[in-house]
């Protein structure tokens, strides 16, 4: 499947906030955005007029960068929204939130997204007992989240998930580092989901 591969720092500095893509670099001095606040290019420094059109499509390009998704996929996603019962724009967000490579990043064990879409591809992770490489695989409440015993003598996965410890894991999720386990108690409300994106510009761009 297609991927982005460029440098993730420049998509914070072209969308002008951070977007945490590099985990604890994006909290020290070396943060791209901190250093060069402005977007990236010949031109990133000129003034620009955004139309309507342009606010609207730099928040659905917020939402894809974060959740490191191309824009097929977040079509897919936004018309599944539209078929579910509630808010189009934050049963959006709720189905981002419930991709495999978001739990495992919200539950601790992972430093970034990208890393975290890193470890499930691997085979680290497991669904219910059940290894599983896929990070766009939905997760839902009940399912439980864990790390694999083999994969715990993996320095790096050692390393995050000693780290884990000093995480919040935010309320929708039941984390018990004993285990290296995460449960989906429930689906996270909108208030739960903190990531810099205004979703009903995404539903009006689409709605055109």
């Amino acid at each position: 499947m297609a991927r982005y591969t460029g440098s993730v720092c420049r998509l914070c500095r072209r969308e002008g906030v951070k977007l945490y893509l590099k985990g604890d670099r994006c909290y020290t001095a070396k943060c791209a955005i901190d250093r060069r606040a402005y977007a990236p290019g010949q031109h990133g420094q000129g003034r620009k007029k955004v139309s309507e059109y342009g606010t609207q499509l730099r928040e659905k390009q917020k939402a894809r960068r974060v959740y490191g998704v191309l824009e097929k996929q977040f079509r897919g996603y936004y018309e599944e929204a539209t078929r579910r019962k509630g808010i189009t724009g934050e049963t959006l967000l709720q189905i981002l939130e419930s991709r495999l490579d978001n739990v495992v990043y919200r539950a601790g064990f992972a430093a970034s997204r990208p890393e975290a879409r890193q470890i499930v591809k691997h085979g680290h992770i497991l669904v219910n007992g059940k290894r599983l490489d896929i990070p766009s695989y939905q997760a839902k409440p009940g399912d439980v989240i864990s790390i694999a015993d083999a994969s715990l003598d993996t320095p790096r996965v050692k390393e995050l998930v000693e780290s884990a410890e000093s995480k919040a894991a935010p309320a929708w999720l039941e984390r018990d580092l004993n285990t290296k386990s995460a449960r989906i108690a429930r689906v996270p409300a909108r208030d739960e989901i903190d990531v810099p994106v205004a979703e009903q510009m995404i539903v009006e761009l689409y709605s055109r």
